[in-house]
Protein backbone atom coordinates (compact mmCIF):
# COMPACT_ATOMS: atom_id res chain seq x y z
CA UNK A 1 0.00 0.00 0.00
CA UNK A 2 2.81 2.42 0.79
CA UNK A 3 3.34 4.94 3.57
CA UNK A 4 2.37 8.59 3.91
CA UNK A 5 2.98 11.72 5.96
CA UNK A 6 0.10 14.18 5.91
CA UNK A 7 1.55 17.01 7.99
CA UNK A 8 4.73 18.65 6.70
CA UNK A 9 6.15 22.17 6.76
CA UNK A 10 8.55 23.85 4.35
CA UNK A 11 10.47 27.12 4.13
CA UNK A 12 7.25 28.70 2.84
CA UNK A 13 6.27 28.88 6.52
CA UNK A 14 8.50 27.69 9.36
CA UNK A 15 10.18 24.57 8.01
CA UNK A 16 13.87 24.11 7.25
CA UNK A 17 13.59 22.33 3.88
CA UNK A 18 12.34 23.97 0.71
CA UNK A 19 9.24 22.45 -0.96
CA UNK A 20 11.46 20.68 -3.52
CA UNK A 21 13.84 19.44 -0.84
CA UNK A 22 11.09 17.99 1.32
CA UNK A 23 9.69 16.09 -1.67
CA UNK A 24 13.13 14.70 -2.44
CA UNK A 25 13.66 13.81 1.23
CA UNK A 26 10.31 12.02 1.46
CA UNK A 27 11.01 10.17 -1.77
CA UNK A 28 14.34 9.03 -0.36
CA UNK A 29 12.56 7.76 2.76
CA UNK A 30 10.34 5.57 0.62
CA UNK A 31 7.06 7.38 1.15
CA UNK A 32 4.25 7.08 -1.38
CA UNK A 33 2.47 10.36 -0.64
CA UNK A 34 2.90 13.51 1.43
CA UNK A 35 0.87 16.62 2.17
CA UNK A 36 2.36 20.10 2.36
CA UNK A 37 0.62 21.90 5.23
CA UNK A 38 2.43 25.17 5.81
CA UNK A 39 1.03 27.62 8.36
CA UNK A 40 -1.45 30.09 6.90
CA UNK A 41 0.11 29.93 3.43
CA UNK A 42 -0.12 27.84 0.27
CA UNK A 43 2.94 29.41 -1.35
CA UNK A 44 5.03 26.21 -1.19
CA UNK A 45 2.51 23.92 -2.82
CA UNK A 46 3.15 24.69 -6.50
CA UNK A 47 6.88 23.95 -6.20
CA UNK A 48 6.20 20.76 -4.24
CA UNK A 49 3.58 19.55 -6.72
CA UNK A 50 5.97 20.16 -9.61
CA UNK A 51 8.81 18.32 -7.88
CA UNK A 52 6.45 15.49 -6.97
CA UNK A 53 5.41 15.07 -10.59
CA UNK A 54 9.07 14.90 -11.62
CA UNK A 55 10.10 12.43 -8.92
CA UNK A 56 7.05 10.19 -8.90
CA UNK A 57 5.96 11.06 -5.35
CA UNK A 58 2.30 11.94 -4.83
CA UNK A 59 2.02 15.41 -3.29
CA UNK A 60 -1.25 16.58 -1.77
CA UNK A 61 -1.79 20.33 -1.73
CA UNK A 62 -2.59 21.48 1.77
CA UNK A 63 -2.48 24.16 4.43
CA UNK A 64 -2.64 24.52 8.23
CA UNK A 65 -4.74 27.44 9.43
CA UNK A 66 -4.92 28.72 13.00
CA UNK A 67 -8.52 29.31 14.12
CA UNK A 68 -9.85 31.24 17.08
CA UNK A 69 -10.28 29.12 20.21
CA UNK A 70 -10.10 30.45 23.75
CA UNK A 71 -8.97 27.38 25.70
CA UNK A 72 -5.94 26.46 23.60
CA UNK A 73 -4.76 26.34 20.00
CA UNK A 74 -7.09 25.17 17.24
CA UNK A 75 -5.30 24.31 14.02
CA UNK A 76 -7.29 23.13 11.02
CA UNK A 77 -5.58 21.26 8.22
CA UNK A 78 -6.90 21.50 4.68
CA UNK A 79 -6.18 18.71 2.18
CA UNK A 80 -6.62 18.61 -1.60
CA UNK A 81 -7.22 22.35 -1.79
CA UNK A 82 -7.24 24.24 -5.08
CA UNK A 83 -4.16 26.43 -4.70
CA UNK A 84 -5.51 28.75 -7.39
CA UNK A 85 -8.62 29.58 -5.36
CA UNK A 86 -8.76 33.38 -5.18
CA UNK A 87 -10.79 33.67 -1.99
CA UNK A 88 -8.45 31.36 -0.09
CA UNK A 89 -5.37 33.22 -1.26
CA UNK A 90 -6.83 36.59 -0.32
CA UNK A 91 -7.87 35.49 3.16
CA UNK A 92 -4.54 33.79 3.83
CA UNK A 93 -2.73 36.99 2.83
CA UNK A 94 -4.55 38.72 5.69
CA UNK A 95 -3.22 36.14 8.15
CA UNK A 96 0.29 36.59 6.78
CA UNK A 97 0.04 40.35 7.29
CA UNK A 98 -0.95 39.88 10.92
CA UNK A 99 1.99 37.51 11.42
CA UNK A 100 4.33 40.15 10.01
CA UNK A 101 2.95 42.73 12.44
CA UNK A 102 3.22 40.35 15.39
CA UNK A 103 6.86 39.30 15.04
CA UNK A 104 8.60 42.63 15.83
CA UNK A 105 6.40 42.92 18.92
CA UNK A 106 7.68 39.55 20.11
CA UNK A 107 11.26 40.68 19.58
CA UNK A 108 10.58 43.74 21.74
CA UNK A 109 8.99 41.65 24.49
CA UNK A 110 11.98 39.32 24.53
CA UNK A 111 14.34 42.29 24.82
CA UNK A 112 12.33 43.55 27.78
CA UNK A 113 12.91 40.14 29.37
CA UNK A 114 16.66 40.50 28.92
CA UNK A 115 16.95 38.38 25.80
CA UNK A 116 19.32 40.06 23.36
CA UNK A 117 18.36 39.31 19.78
CA UNK A 118 17.44 41.22 16.64
CA UNK A 119 14.69 40.78 14.12
CA UNK A 120 17.39 40.27 11.47
CA UNK A 121 18.47 37.12 13.34
CA UNK A 122 14.89 35.83 13.22
CA UNK A 123 14.65 36.60 9.51
CA UNK A 124 17.91 34.75 8.89
CA UNK A 125 16.60 31.71 10.76
CA UNK A 126 13.50 31.72 8.53
CA UNK A 127 15.63 31.32 5.40
CA UNK A 128 13.58 33.97 3.65
CA UNK A 129 10.24 32.27 4.25
CA UNK A 130 7.35 33.25 6.49
CA UNK A 131 8.57 33.95 10.02
CA UNK A 132 7.02 31.90 12.83
CA UNK A 133 7.62 31.15 16.48
CA UNK A 134 9.80 28.10 15.70
CA UNK A 135 12.31 30.52 14.16
CA UNK A 136 12.35 32.48 17.42
CA UNK A 137 12.90 29.19 19.24
CA UNK A 138 15.83 28.32 16.97
CA UNK A 139 17.55 31.62 17.72
CA UNK A 140 16.93 31.31 21.47
CA UNK A 141 18.40 27.80 21.37
CA UNK A 142 21.41 28.84 19.31
CA UNK A 143 22.19 31.74 21.61
CA UNK A 144 21.95 29.60 24.73
CA UNK A 145 18.88 31.17 26.32
CA UNK A 146 17.15 27.77 26.34
CA UNK A 147 18.29 24.16 26.11
CA UNK A 148 15.44 22.86 23.93
CA UNK A 149 12.86 24.15 21.48
CA UNK A 150 10.14 23.09 23.90
CA UNK A 151 11.75 25.13 26.66
CA UNK A 152 11.65 28.17 24.36
CA UNK A 153 7.90 27.79 24.01
CA UNK A 154 7.34 27.02 27.68
CA UNK A 155 9.41 29.95 28.97
CA UNK A 156 8.91 32.59 26.31
CA UNK A 157 6.84 31.86 23.21
CA UNK A 158 3.84 29.69 24.06
CA UNK A 159 0.35 31.00 24.62
CA UNK A 160 0.35 32.76 27.99
CA UNK A 161 4.16 32.98 28.14
CA UNK A 162 5.72 36.43 28.70
CA UNK A 163 6.87 37.04 25.09
CA UNK A 164 3.70 35.71 23.47
CA UNK A 165 1.76 38.14 21.30
CA UNK A 166 -1.74 37.20 20.23
CA UNK A 167 -2.68 37.47 16.56
CA UNK A 168 -5.83 37.71 14.50
CA UNK A 169 -7.44 34.37 13.66
CA UNK A 170 -10.51 33.36 11.72
CA UNK A 171 -13.38 31.70 13.51
CA UNK A 172 -13.46 27.89 13.03
CA UNK A 173 -16.56 28.11 10.84
CA UNK A 174 -14.94 30.57 8.42
CA UNK A 175 -11.71 28.54 8.37
CA UNK A 176 -13.50 25.34 7.40
CA UNK A 177 -15.68 27.18 4.90
CA UNK A 178 -12.59 28.58 3.15
CA UNK A 179 -11.07 25.11 2.89
CA UNK A 180 -14.24 23.50 1.61
CA UNK A 181 -14.91 26.27 -0.90
CA UNK A 182 -11.38 25.65 -2.20
CA UNK A 183 -12.36 22.03 -2.80
CA UNK A 184 -10.56 20.72 0.27
CA UNK A 185 -11.10 18.58 3.35
CA UNK A 186 -10.96 20.36 6.75
CA UNK A 187 -9.32 18.26 9.48
CA UNK A 188 -8.81 19.11 13.15
CA UNK A 189 -5.07 18.92 13.85
CA UNK A 190 -3.45 17.48 17.03
CA UNK A 191 -6.56 17.79 19.24
CA UNK A 192 -4.61 17.76 22.51
CA UNK A 193 -3.44 21.33 21.82
CA UNK A 194 -7.04 22.48 22.30
CA UNK A 195 -6.43 21.91 26.04
CA UNK A 196 -9.97 20.62 26.49
CA UNK A 197 -10.28 19.17 30.01
CA UNK A 198 -12.31 16.04 29.29
CA UNK A 199 -13.18 13.57 26.50
CA UNK A 200 -16.84 14.48 26.95
CA UNK A 201 -16.11 18.13 26.18
CA UNK A 202 -14.05 17.20 23.11
CA UNK A 203 -16.91 15.00 21.97
CA UNK A 204 -19.29 17.95 22.39
CA UNK A 205 -16.96 20.27 20.46
CA UNK A 206 -16.76 17.84 17.56
CA UNK A 207 -20.54 17.68 17.63
CA UNK A 208 -20.50 21.45 17.04
CA UNK A 209 -17.74 21.47 14.40
CA UNK A 210 -19.05 18.68 12.16
CA UNK A 211 -22.21 20.58 11.12
CA UNK A 212 -19.96 23.56 10.36
CA UNK A 213 -17.92 21.52 7.87
CA UNK A 214 -15.31 19.49 9.76
CA UNK A 215 -14.54 16.28 7.85
CA UNK A 216 -11.61 14.70 9.70
CA UNK A 217 -9.45 14.48 12.79
CA UNK A 218 -5.68 14.00 13.08
CA UNK A 219 -5.53 10.79 15.11
CA UNK A 220 -1.85 9.94 14.62
CA UNK A 221 0.74 12.47 15.74
CA UNK A 222 4.17 12.13 17.41
CA UNK A 223 3.01 13.51 20.76
CA UNK A 224 -0.24 11.56 20.98
CA UNK A 225 -0.31 8.90 23.68
CA UNK A 226 -1.88 5.47 23.21
CA UNK A 227 -4.90 6.61 25.19
CA UNK A 228 -5.29 9.74 23.08
CA UNK A 229 -5.04 7.75 19.85
CA UNK A 230 -7.69 5.37 21.12
CA UNK A 231 -9.93 8.28 22.14
CA UNK A 232 -9.55 10.10 18.83
CA UNK A 233 -10.19 6.93 16.85
CA UNK A 234 -13.41 6.38 18.77
CA UNK A 235 -14.53 9.95 18.27
CA UNK A 236 -13.74 9.74 14.56
CA UNK A 237 -15.96 6.69 14.28
CA UNK A 238 -18.75 8.27 16.32
CA UNK A 239 -18.80 11.47 14.27
CA UNK A 240 -18.08 9.77 10.92
CA UNK A 241 -14.81 11.65 10.51
CA UNK A 242 -11.85 10.82 8.31
CA UNK A 243 -8.70 9.72 10.14
CA UNK A 244 -5.40 11.39 9.23
CA UNK A 245 -1.92 11.60 10.71
CA UNK A 246 1.49 13.05 10.19
CA UNK A 247 4.79 13.99 11.76
CA UNK A 248 4.38 17.79 11.78
CA UNK A 249 7.93 17.73 10.43
CA UNK A 250 9.73 21.07 10.35
CA UNK A 251 13.26 19.75 9.87
CA UNK A 252 14.45 21.23 13.17
CA UNK A 253 16.96 18.71 14.50
CA UNK A 254 16.31 19.61 18.12
CA UNK A 255 12.69 18.45 17.76
CA UNK A 256 13.83 14.88 17.03
CA UNK A 257 10.82 14.33 14.76
CA UNK A 258 11.42 12.34 11.60
CA UNK A 259 9.42 12.49 8.40
CA UNK A 260 6.97 9.68 7.79
CA UNK A 261 6.99 8.48 11.38
CA UNK A 262 4.39 8.99 14.06
CA UNK A 263 4.40 8.07 17.74
CA UNK A 264 6.33 4.93 18.69
CA UNK A 265 7.83 4.60 15.22
CA UNK A 266 4.71 3.32 13.46
CA UNK A 267 4.08 4.28 9.84
CA UNK A 268 0.87 5.62 8.33
CA UNK A 269 -0.94 3.78 5.56
CA UNK A 270 -1.82 5.17 2.14
CA UNK A 271 -5.39 4.05 2.89
CA UNK A 272 -5.82 7.43 4.62
CA UNK A 273 -5.27 9.16 1.29
CA UNK A 274 -7.64 6.79 -0.46
CA UNK A 275 -10.34 7.53 2.11
CA UNK A 276 -9.97 11.28 1.53
CA UNK A 277 -10.11 10.80 -2.23
CA UNK A 278 -13.24 8.73 -1.84
CA UNK A 279 -14.80 11.48 0.24
CA UNK A 280 -14.06 13.95 -2.56
CA UNK A 281 -14.90 11.41 -5.28
CA UNK A 282 -11.35 11.68 -6.65
CA UNK A 283 -10.59 7.94 -6.92
CA UNK A 284 -10.37 6.84 -10.54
Amino acid sequence: MGWVDLHLHTTASDGVLSPSEIVQYAKGKGLKAIAITDHDTIDGNAEALDEGAKSGLEVISGVEISAQFDLGSMHILGFFIDIGNTALKERLSLLQETRAQRNPKMVEKLRELGVELSYDEILHASGGGQVGRPHFAQVLLRKGYVNTVQEAFDRYLGKGAPAYVNKFRFEPEETMELIREAGGIPVLAHPFTLHIPSPHQLDALLGELVPLGLMGIEVFYPEHTKDQISLYKGLAQKHDLLVTGGSDYHGIEANKVEIGIRSRGMKLSYSMVEAMKEALDLNS
